[in-house]
């Protein structure tokens, strides 16, 4: 089958991505590698490591619900670091399994989700202290923030669960069908990245910024695995 030069330019910029992707996580598990090594003389396993990642991260989603931005960050930091920590471990101890694949993934969607939803919460609850107490709403809007930017921040917070879904199901559905699919900008440990910087800077307007991005990127990122796809599917022949 002849390759044409937007299919060429299209492989050569996926694999320009997916380069530096690897590259850094190799970094990282390599820096890790003694970490690994002394959880697995602990018997420590994989699945210990992937559910203390859910705890993280549903610890996160608590802590930004409060407030809580630096310990939400932190939270979802160790989270990070269980994700390449388990599948590090299960190849150190040869235990390997689809399932326990399926596994981490299934729960890296739940302590995302949780994170999100405690900073949605966390705007909920602020509108509703504001409805209680006009005072305080008052005070606000003096300062620059009005009610309004507390709603903008609880939608982006749903749009940028919505959106991190969507990644996530484009690649397992198009990885049903046979079609590998890690194309795009915008995966899980980018966003956790996005999260976690907004947490630390602990300030109002970081969070809404980095949702936006969030959002615009994992929609994107939905997207272009779509074109990826019907891309594959039409050089194949298959449709």
């Amino acid at each position: 089958m002849t390759t044409t030069p937007a299919a060429a330019a299209d492989r050569e910029e996926t694999g320009a991505i997916a380069h530096i992707k690897e590259r850094l996580k190799r970094f990282a598990h390599g820096v890790l590698g003694p970490v690994v090594g002394g959880l697995a003389g602990l018997g420590v396993t994989a699945d210990h490591v992937t559910w203390a990642g859910l705890v993280l991260g549903v610890g996160a989603g608590a802590a930004f619900f409060e407030g809580k931005s630096q310990l939400a960050a932190a939270l979802l930091a160790a989270g990070g670091l269980c994700d390449i920590l388990d599948g590090e471990l299960a190849r150190r101890r040869g235990v390997s399994s689809r399932f326990g694949a399926f596994l981490d993934s299934t729960l890296d969607r739940l302590a995302e989700a949780a994170a999100l939803a405690g900073i949605a919460g966390f705007g909920l609850r602020n509108l509703e202290t504001l409805a209680a107490e006009p005072a305080l709403a008052a005070g606000e809007i003096q300062m620059g923030l009005y009610p309004v930017a507390w709603m903008a921040l609880v939608l982006l917070a749903v749009l940028s669960l919505v959106g991190s879904f969507m990644v996530s199901y484009t690649r397992a559905r198009a990885e049903g069908l046979g079609i590998e699919c890690r194309v795009g900008w915008l995966e899980r440990p980018e966003r956790i990245v996005l999260l976690i910087l907004a947490g630390a800077l602990h300030v109002f307007w970081a969070m809404p910024v980095a949702l936006l991005i969030l959002t615009i990127l994992s929609f994107t990122t939905a997207v272009q695995r779509v074109v990826h796809v019907w891309k594959q599917t039409r050089r194949a022949g298959r449709d």
